[in-house]
């Protein structure tokens, strides 16, 4: 049962803490919204299957991906069905009309397939800056035309399921279909979010979508029924993904980005041209594992791999700075189990230093050299290692590993992202780790043939330069924004066996997340549900980050001991997790949201 008065009263600790202590962070204190409040599911247990495993955001989600492998399909088969469904119940967070990226292991090998979108052809420079130079205001950049980008997710599930799919293309979209026409309950979480945004009652098309007669935001439990979507759906079912990238979906797209009063410049052309890319997917050693990642236009991957590679070398210093001899302990909270003070240092300063390295070389690495070998050079890591202390540096300037010299300006504008993950393990052992996205909520709030069209132009640096030096992640026509999207893939070092797939929405934070769920699960040797009931911690290179109502008093003392500038804050992750065990799999879905895993 959730215990809401005792995470009301830990969330008072925590606000009480930041007011009196008149620390720097007392001001940043937000407040817990009722998501959070409502939405945490304690008590929650992994789930254990012998032949095949699915998790996503959503239960009528993981139906759809456990259907697909009772029928004999591949991880790609689930996660297509588990897509389409998630484009009808999940609108806010990923869709047809947004991108992703899939990590996908054949029994043989990982590969990384990039759906991010891309920048319409006509775009410059310029795209989020006002006639004075200054960069614009994010929800005036969001709202509209202006910050549509090129879908690419279809394309990305096309190409992994010509590669590796086994049921047929057409079947996958049935599920979806059908819920569509018949229609699905609106969940507390879709509630909520439709309550919490004030711009669908201007979006014409999304009101009439997701608001009463009276203009209020549908109850929970609503019968909601979305037969353009069923339509859009039948057609790509049954003619492919060019159904969607031209003809009248394409049309339909291109008209509502350009005739919106904050329009873009998307074009048929865009559409047409767009290609899925098939990339190398990123693999470095972590102890005893190897993490698998996804390379550029994601920052995930480097990030995550540079953390862990900070901490591998600091832990090669001493036994006191080995994460396994660290373990979280119990605590009378609602998630149970926290880490210790030490082991959230450590990491949040391993993450500052991987942050601010992410700020100034990482963006689409077909557009900017990004020095990838360099920033995982074991030696320059243990280098950078050098820099955590017994106390926070509390802002890391990035590296500059040898033989690198770019002369670029940081990125300094966070993401904002509305993301969904799911995960999937099918009969054979093929797996799938996938980070799928439309940006902020609801995206730019244009609504086509029943699903979103996505915002991730956003996702780019709004300036393009700073004294005078350019910055990686800029806009600029064709390509990919920089994401902080992290599937990953962790397989044992010596037998090479698939250990666990996994993932999280949760913009900028993602990486804070994987980096938390993977050390659970391999220093800690927590189960995938204990990995993913954690509080939330690390930091972006400003403030340290813990989630409010979960995070204790004691542990707050602690780091603010320590230098840091502890900022508590709702940190909704959205992981999921299989992970192999002796008799098949197990799974774990995040409390903090609506997903399950299933499996049989």
């Amino acid at each position: 049962m959730y215990r809401s008065a005792l995470l009301v009263q830990r969330l008072l600790t925590v606000v009480c803490l930041a007011a009196c202590s008149g620390g720097a962070w007392a001001d940043q204190v937000l407040a817990t919204p009722p998501e959070l409040e409502s939405g945490y599911r304690s008590g929650l247990q992994p789930v254990r299957a012998s032949r095949h495993m699915v998790a996503a955001a959503n239960p009528l989600a993981s139906e759809a991906g456990r259907a697909m492998l009772r029928a004999g399909g591949s991880a790609i088969d689930a996660a297509i069905a588990m897509q389409m469904v998630l484009t009808l119940v999940e609108p806010q967070s990923s869709g047809i009309g947004g991108g992703g990226f899939i990590l996908y292991w054949d029994g043989q090998r990982v590969q990384a397939y990039d759906g991010r979108e891309t920048a319409p052809a006509g775009v410059t420079e310029r795209l989020f800056l006002q006639a004075d130079g200054s960069p614009m205001a994010f929800r005036a950049a969001q709202i509209g035309g202006r910050s549509v980008g090129v879908p690419g997710v279809l394309r990305a599930l096309k190409l992994a399921h010509d590669q590796h799919g086994k049921l047929p293309w057409k079947d996958l979209f049935a599920p979806a279909i059908a819920l569509a026409r018949e229609g699905f309950t609106v969940s507390p979480r879709l509630h909520t979010l439709i309550a919490g945004d004030p711009s669908i009652a201007r979006s014409p098309a999304m009101a009439a979508y997701f608001l009463d007669r009276e203009g209020k935001p549908l109850a929970v439990g609503t019968r909601l029924r979305n037969p353009a979507l069923a339509q859009t759906l039948q057609r790509i079912a049954q003619q492919g993904v060019e159904a969607f990238y031209s003809g009248e979906i394409a049309q339909a797209m291109v008209a509502q980005v350009r005739q919106h009063a904050n329009a873009g410049m998307l074009s048929l052309e865009d559409l047409q041209g767009y290609q899925a890319k098939e990339r190398q997917p990123l693999c470095g050693a972590y102890k005893a594992w190897n993490i698998c990642g996804m390379p550029p236009p994601s920052s995930g991957g480097v990030t995550v791999l540079q953390t862990l590679g900070i901490l591998q070398a600091l832990q090669l210093t001493s036994a006191q700075h080995d994460l396994a001899n660290l373990p979280p302990h119990e605590v009378d909270s609602v998630a149970g189990l926290e880490p210790a003070p030490q082991a959230v240092h450590l990491i949040a300063e391993a993450e500052r230093l991987a942050y601010a390295d992410r700020a100034l070389y990482l963006a689409d690495s077909d557009y900017v050299p990004v020095p990838v070998s360099a920033l995982l050079a074991p030696a320059y890591l243990a280098a950078r290692s050098q820099r955590v202390g017994e106390f926070s540096m509390k802002h890391a300037r990035p590296g500059t590993p040898p033989g690198v010299h770019l002369a670029l300006a940081p990125d300094r504008s966070p993401l904002r992202i509305s993301t969904s993950h799911l995960s999937a393990v099918d009969d054979s052992g093929q797996a799938l780790a996938m980070t799928t996205s439309v940006e902020s909520a609801f995206g730019s709030h244009l609504m086509v043939g029943g699903f979103m069209l996505n915002n991730q132009l956003t996702d780019f640096s709004f300036l393009p330069a700073e004294n005078g030096k350019p910055v990686a992640n800029r806009v600029q026509p064709g390509k990919r924004p920089l994401s902080a999207m992290a599937p990953t893939l962790v397989f044992a070092r010596d037998s090479g066996e698939l250990l666990a797939s996994l993932g999280s929405p949760g913009g900028s934070q993602i990486i804070g997340y994987v980096n938390k769920a993977l050390i659970g699960l391999l220093d800690w040797r927590l189960d995938p549900q204990q990995a993913a009931n954690l509080p939330n911690f690390g930091s972006r290179n400003a403030g340290t980050e813990v989630e409010a109502g979960l995070t204790s008093a004691a542990l707050i003392r602690q780091l603010a001991a320590w230098g840091h500038e502890v900022t508590p804050l709702t940190m909704t992750s959205g992981m999921q997790i299989i992970q192999r065990t002796t008799n098949g799999w197990a799974g774990g879905a995040d409390p903090r949201r609506e997903g399950v895993a299933l499996g049989d």
